[in-house]
């Protein structure tokens, strides 16, 4: 199915499908309640619309399952990544907080989109430390409502990622090391000149409910999903990184369906596989390593512990897959190997799909997780072609002659 058969697996004995979502203080991270607030504002924001949930019916048939079920993300808000979800929610909930503290009420997105607050707005800055996608939802936070932005970058970051970014407007500072030494530099910086720092995981010291907020607003795209879905997956297989997706998923189906939830697959690159060893060991447990992976979206040494209080007991299974895998399954859906139409996917979105194909041609994996002719299985394909210049050297076409085959057929 894929070039790769670097398969590792984790079946989760601590997983609890029958613990009520509301023990052990889970939902004091992420609750329905809440992000019914963050789907009110988020649908309210220019440029908002449902991303396309794509049914790969040939690719399915051809791994023996029902149903491959592919969110596609590459539209989002012009910015090509689910991320603008998180980022932007969380910059959004920051400049509320500023103005409701200065005695001027509660103000919604739109009157802020509008231009109305930019005097109260304009007075604040945000920062954050990123690997590519979570800097780009800031800066265009930081735009679309008001406020001023300056985002740092591990020298590792492509050019291409750092002008994506600076196109929304923001300040970006590199800084030489990885990206745990750009986190420092970004905290540094903020406490220096009073800025407001909009982190996607926890760090040490850090007090914002900003990693909440993020995670909050990852749940729109699984809400929108599993009203495109129709009937509740069997499955979802969905990227691991430092946990914020994977537990907003977790949360929302926990809360939402209980015990009827679908087996929940966490996907990690085997470099970077903080999540899978902390399964293992019980505890949160860094990853090991420089975290050289292609799937640069996902290279994070260590798991958010909000997001681990979700998964601990939440996900079903870990995986882990090498990047020889994704860059197969970017091939694989630009060509439209199976005979489905071709889809534009950059490197971190197709972690979750490749997990799935390679645990559907593995016979052990299979089942473990249960994995049937019937299965009808979720996966998230968490970005476009963020990265030009990576995308065209992985599957030799540009986006635009990828998708210039999905119209000639």
């Amino acid at each position: 199915m894929l070039s790769s058969r670097s398969l590792r697996l984790f079946a989760n004995p601590r997983v609890a499908r029958a613990l009520p979502y509301r023990d052990e203080g889970r939902d004091e991270i992420l609750c329905l309640a809440a992000f019914s607030e963050a789907k009110r504002e988020i649908t309210s924001w220019p440029g908002y619309q449902v991303t396309l949930l794509r049914r790969l019916t040939k690719l399915a048939a051809a791994t023996g399952i029902d149903e491959i079920l592919y969110k596609d993300e590459g539209e989002r808000f012009g910015i090509g990544s689910f991320k603008a979800l998180g980022g932007a929610y969380a910059v959004l909930r920051v400049l509320q907080r500023h103005i409701r503290e200065r005695g001027h009420g509660a103000v919604s997105s739109h009157e802020l989109a509008s231009g109305r607050c930019r005097g109260l707005t304009s007075q604040v800055t945000v920062t954050c430390a990123t690997d590519g996608n979570h800097g780009r939802s800031v800066a265009w936070g930081a735009r679309t409502f008001g406020a001023g932005c300056v985002i740092y970058l591990p020298e590792i970051v492509s050019e291409g990622r750092c002008r994506a970014i600076a196109a929304f407007g923001a300040q970006v500072r590199r800084v030489a090391g990885t990206f745990d030494d750009a986190v420092r530099q970004a905290a540094a910086d903020a406490a220096a000149h009073s800025w407001q720092v909009v982190p996607d995981t926890v760090c040490a010291g850090c007090t914002s409910d900003a990693p909440r907020d993020v995670m909050q607003g990852y749940s729109l795209m699984i809400d929108e999903a599993c009203a495109q879905c129709g009937a509740i997956p069997s499955h979802v297989f969905v990227q691991g990184g430092v946990g914020g997706l994977a537990a907003a998923a977790c949360a929302y189906f926990l809360e939402r369906y209980a015990d009827a939830r679908p087996c929940l697959v966490v996907v990690e690159p085997e470099k970077a596989d903080c999540l899978l060893r902390s399964a293992m060991a019980g505890r949160p447990t860094p990853a090991q390593g420089p975290l050289d992976t292609i799937m640069g979206g996902l290279a994070f040494g260590e798991a958010s512990p909000l997001a681990w209080r979700i998964l601990e007991r939440g996900a079903d299974a870990f995986v882990t897959i090498d990047d020889d895998a994704a860059i197969d399954c970017m091939r694989l859906l630009a060509e439209g190997r199976f005979g489905d139409e071709p889809v534009v996917a950059g490197e971190s979105a197709v972690a979750g799909l490749a997990g799935l194909l390679m645990a559907c041609v593995d016979r052990d994996a299979r089942e473990v997780l249960r994995l049937r002719a019937d299965s009808r299985v979720l996966v998230f394909g968490t970005e476009g072609a963020t990265d030009m210049d990576t995308y065209r050297s992985i599957v030799g076409r540009t986006p635009d002659e990828v998708l210039g085959v999905r119209r000639a057929r």
